[in-house]
């Protein structure tokens, strides 16, 4: 039976507000020293992934004793980074859902990669977001449908070269027909005016970022 959701949990920003994320039957990935955090807060991963080059080999000892799997690989001699590693297994388990918790923090390359990695999912037909307490990212590429939460802005970013057709509504800034190019920052800090609002692209592919100071 494949599950409802998948959650990566990696290791960088990551704290209370991650634990609150986790729902009942949830499957739990812990990816390098996201690993360790799942097991110190007394969760149990379904998986725990990676080099585990930034554990002890007591820490990594504790993962192992915790953890219902464990598969790890040599840390020079791999070609994916251990987050692409994990979603690229969850992505196989075709989970209805996917969330990346801790793939962002100090490492600009690695936070810039992890939300690459969103179009990997994409690429698979995969619904996959990355959070963390101040940031929902997802990468669509049709017609989507935002609701109003506790992310107070919402900004558009287009991640091919080109995205055009871009028609909002329900947004305090509305656009029709608009087309947004690498590099144009038009789509910055939007607000709903509505419960929900509505993106509309023809084509191209379209970051949206909420998020709350």
């Amino acid at each position: 039976m494949n599950p409802t959701r998948i959650l990566l949990f990696a290791g960088g920003n990551l704290g209370t507000w991650a634990i609150q994320e986790i729902r009942e039957n949830d499957w739990l990935v812990g990816v390098d020293r996201g690993a360790l955090f799942l097991v110190r807060n007394g969760l149990v991963p379904k998986l725990s992934i990676g080099d585990f080059d930034s554990v002890s080999s007591e820490e990594m000892a504790e993962i192992e004793r915790l953890s219902m799997h464990v598969s790890s690989c040599d840390p020079v001699m791999k070609d994916w980074t251990d987050t692409e590693m994990a979603l690229t297994w969850a992505i196989e388990q075709q989970p209805e859902e996917i969330v990346l918790l801790g793939v962002l923090g100090s490492r600009f390359d690695h936070m810039l990669a992890n939300v690459h990695l969103l179009n990997k999912a994409l690429q698979t037909g995969s619904n996959c977001r990355i959070l963390d307490e101040t940031n929902e990212i997802r990468l669509i590429d049709r017609q989507s449908t935002i609701e109003q939460d506790h992310f107070d802005h919402i900004s558009l970013l287009p991640f091919t070269p080109e995205v055009t057709g871009i028609t909002l509504t329900g947004f305090l800034y509305p656009l029709k027909d608009a087309t947004l190019r690498i590099g144009d920052t038009l789509g910055i800090s939007n607000l709903l005016t509505e419960q929900t609002g509505t993106i509309t692209i023809q084509t191209g592919k379209l970051l949206v970022v909420k998020s709350k100071d």
